[in-house]
C-alpha cells in the first residue's frame, strides 16, 4: 500500500520524525532473512570502525558485507557481488583511504571508490554515508523518485549530487539533530522499503 502523505512536502519534523521511527519496523517487514542483522551492523557498528582508524578506510570484508546490506535492502545482483569480493585486499584499503580523504568534496569520493570492481554510485555512497553522515544520503532510488525536481533516477555523479544537495538542504530545515542520511532513512521508511510495507 502506498504511502498517503507526501513526507517531502511535510515542513514540520514531526511527521518526519514519525516516519524515521518507523524505520526497523519497516526493515524487518522486508522479509530479507538478514537484512535485519546486516541493517544493524551498518548502522551501529561501521560507522566508528571506519572513523577509529587514521587514516579513516574500509577493508575487503566491510565493503563484501556493505554490498550484501545494499543489495538486501535493495535489488540482489549477484554479478556485482562476485565483482566486489573479487577486488583485491590492500586496493579496497589504499582506494577507500584516498576516497575519504576527499570528504567534504560533493562528488569526489565517490568517483574513487566506484575505481573498484562491482562498485557503483549507490555502493560508494553507503560508504561514504557511513564516514560521513552529515555530508553524504545513501544513494536510493525509491527515496529518489520522492525528491520534486531531481528527473528519473540516473545512477551517475551528477544526479547524485542534486539528490544529495536535496537532502542535506532538507536536513538543514529539519534542525540540528537531522543529517542528510536520517532524511534518506525516513524517506525510505515512509514508502515501506521495497515491498511498500508501510505502517
Amino acid at each position: 500500500m502506498p504511502p498517503t502523505t507526501d513526507l517531502w512536502a511535510a515542513a514540520a519534523p514531526d511527521a518526519w520524525h514519525a516516519a524515521l521511527a518507523r524505520h526497523d519496523a519497516v526493515i524487518a517487514r522486508q522479509d530479507v532473512a538478514r537484512l535485519p542483522e546486516l541493517d544493524r551492523w551498518y548502522r551501529d557498528e561501521l560507522p566508528p570502525a571506519i572513523a577509529g582508524r587514521s587514516p579513516a578506510h574500509l577493508t575487503l570484508p566491510e565493503l563484501v558485507r556493505l554490498t550484501e546490506w545494499k543489495m538486501a535492502r535493495g535489488v540482489w545482483r549477484a554479478p556485482n557481488l562476485v565483482l566486489v569480493r573479487g577486488n583485491d585486499a590492500d586496493a579496497v584499503v589504499a582506494t577507500s583511504t584516498d576516497a575519504l580523504a576527499k570528504v567534504p568534496h560533493p562528488t569526489a569520493p565517490i568517483a574513487a571508490l566506484a575505481k573498484l570492481d562491482g562498485v557503483g554510485p549507490a555502493t560508494a555512497s553507503a560508504v561514504t554515508a557511513a564516514f560521513a553522515p552529515a555530508t553524504y544520503p545513501f544513494f536510493d532510488e525509491l527515496v529518489a523518485a520522492q525528491v520534486p525536481d531531481l528527473g528519473k533516477v540516473a545512477w551517475t555523479l551528477g544526479y547524485y549530487a542534486r539528490y544529495a544537495a536535496a537532502l542535506r538542504g532538507r536536513a538543514e530545515q529539519l534542525g540540528s539533530d537531522w543529517t542528510p542520511v536520517l532524511v534518506e532513512r525516513a524517506l525510505w521508511a515512509h514508502v515501506g522499503g521495497k515491498t511498500g510495507a508501510v505502517a
